[in-house]
């Protein structure tokens, strides 16, 4: 999904490019969007459904993503697997069609804690299009309820659907968690790479992928963190995928 202009084309563009190389076998590649313009070919595009949001609900919490989740959602069927666009795909997508469950998405409490209870992350996750629609009817029904009870959409998910599973460990890292180098040490060396085992790279609020790509010369990262050089390891990632460094 893209709405608004924080990420632009590219970002929509060099995930499509990623996923061709680490998806065998055919697939549609499908982006909801309010601005369709400079997507490459094969990037199929449809408005995001209204479903009943005021303004304010698009740049707090992420509530629009629920729209995913229509009974009937411009005749689409069958397996989904939804990316976060500052997702980094690094091995075969194939093994996240294969889990099974009505919702099957990240345990960020697990990047922290071995023995935290299960929390929910929506950056990437898979369902049945069309499975979940209850989901939607009951924001139409309730939404300002349900939105200050919950704050966050993937909160909301994780309070309403009976079956959420979870990726299993190290397929999906964080890069704040596992890259990032501690503080002090990172204002002296650059993030690790990613682990040869993980599947997926998670870039959660800041920093952002384009920060470490094409860097400003300011920290972008947050203070106790720092960091202001180009990394090169993503840089590489990107110019794969048809981005610009």
């Amino acid at each position: 999904m893209k709405w608004g202009t924080l990420y632009p084309a590219e970002y929509v563009n060099v995930l499509y490019n990623a996923v061709k190389r680490h998806l065998p076998g055919t697939f549609r590649f499908v982006c909801l969007t309010d601005d369709s313009s400079g997507f490459e070919e094969g990037i199929e595009s449809y408005p995001i459904p209204d479903i009943g949001l005021e303004n304010h609900h698009w740049y707090n919490g992420a509530w629009p993503k629920f729209s995913l989740f229509s009974s009937d959602l411009y005749g689409l069927s069958g397996r989904a697997l939804f990316i976060d666009l500052d997702m980094v795909i690094l091995q075969d997508l194939t093994p996240f069609f294969e889990v099974e469950g009505d919702l099957v998405a990240i345990d960020e409490a697990a990047w922290r804690s071995k023995t935290a209870a299960p929390s929910t992350m929506s950056s990437i996750f898979a369902f049945t299009i069309g499975s979940l629609g209850y989901l939607v009817d009951r924001i139409r029904k309730d939404r300002d309820r349900l939105a200050g009870k919950y704050g966050l959409e993937q909160a909301y998910l994780h309070g309403e659907v009976a079956d959420v599973r979870h990726w299993p460990k190290g397929w999906v890292i964080s890069f704040k968690v596992h890259l990032r180098r501690p503080v002090l040490i990172d204002h002296f060396i650059g993030p690790k790479a990613p682990l040869p085992s993980a599947k997926v790279l998670a870039f959660h609020g800041r920093p952002r992928p384009i920060d470490l790509i094409r860097p400003t010369g300011q920290n972008w990262d947050r203070l106790p963190h720092y960091g202001t050089k180009a990394v090169p390891w993503m840089q590489a990632y990107w110019r794969e995928n048809g981005g610009e460094t």
